[in-house]
C-alpha cells in the first residue's frame, strides 16, 4: 500500500484499489491534487488490511481484480464504516454489476475511461440526477448478450460452470466471452 499527497493529516482519506499499478499511480496523483490523502492497494486482501486498520472516508474500487471482486470489497468497506463514500470504477461495466454495486452501498458507478474530475465529482454526489440524458437507441445485440451473461453470472454468484449450464453454453466459450471487454455503446 502506498500513500500520496503531502501530509494528509487534515485531508479526507481515500482508498484507491485497482490491480493496475500504473493506473493507480496516475489516478492517485490526480486525486491528491484534488484534495484527498490517497492510499492505494492492488487487490481486495491488501485493501481490506488497510481499511480495517484505518477505515477511509472515500474509496474508489475496481470491479474486476484477481481473487474476490470489487463487489466483495465494497460490501466489507460498508460493514466497516457505513459512511464511507464509494465509487466503483470499472472497464467491465454492466447493468447487473451496476445494480449490485448500488444495492451494496456504492455512491456511484463509473465505466472506464473516466478522468479524475469525473471520479471526484462522483465521490461528492449525494443524489440522483433526473436530467440524466436517456440513450436515444436501444442496446445492440452484442451488448444485450453481454448484459444477459453478466445477469446470469451474478445470479450464480460468479460461478462460471453454473452460469455456463444455465446459459446452455460450453464453459470455455463462456470464459472467452467474459475475457473480452464489454461492447461499447
Amino acid at each position: 500500500m502506498t500513500a500520496g499527497g503531502g501530509s494528509g493529516e487534515d485531508l479526507p482519506s481515500l482508498l484507491l484499489v485497482d490491480d493496475d499499478p500504473t493506473f493507480c499511480r496516475v489516478l492517485s496523483r490526480a486525486l491528491a491534487r484534488r484534495g484527498f490523502a490517497v492510499s492505494t492497494a492492488h487487490g481486495v486482501q491488501e485493501a481490506l488490511l488497510a481499511a480495517e486498520a484505518n477505515p477511509p472516508e472515500y474509496a474508489v474500487i475496481d470491479l474486476k481484480m484477481p481473487g474476490p471482486s470489487g463487489l466483495a470489497l465494497l460490501q466489507r468497506l460498508k460493514e466497516l464504516d457505513d459512511a464511507t463514500r464509494i465509487v466503483v470504477l470499472t472497464g467491465y461495466a454492466s447493468i447487473a454489476t451496476a445494480v449490485e454495486a448500488i444495492k451494496l452501498g456504492a455512491t456511484h458507478y463509473l465505466a472506464k475511461p473516466a478522468d479524475a474530475d469525473q471520479v471526484a465529482a462522483a465521490l461528492q454526489r449525494r443524489a440522483g440526477d433526473v436530467d440524466t440524458p436517456l440513450t436515444p437507441t436501444p442496446l445492440t445485440v452484442d451488448r444485450l448478450e453481454w448484459e444477459h451473461i453478466q445477469k446470469v453470472l451474478a445470479e450464480n454468484q460468479g460461478n462460471i460452470s453454473a452460469t455456463a449450464r444455465a446459459l446452455k453454453m460450453h464453459r470455455r466459450t463462456l470464459q472467452r466471452k467474459l475475457a473480452k471487454r464489454p461492447v461499447r455503446e
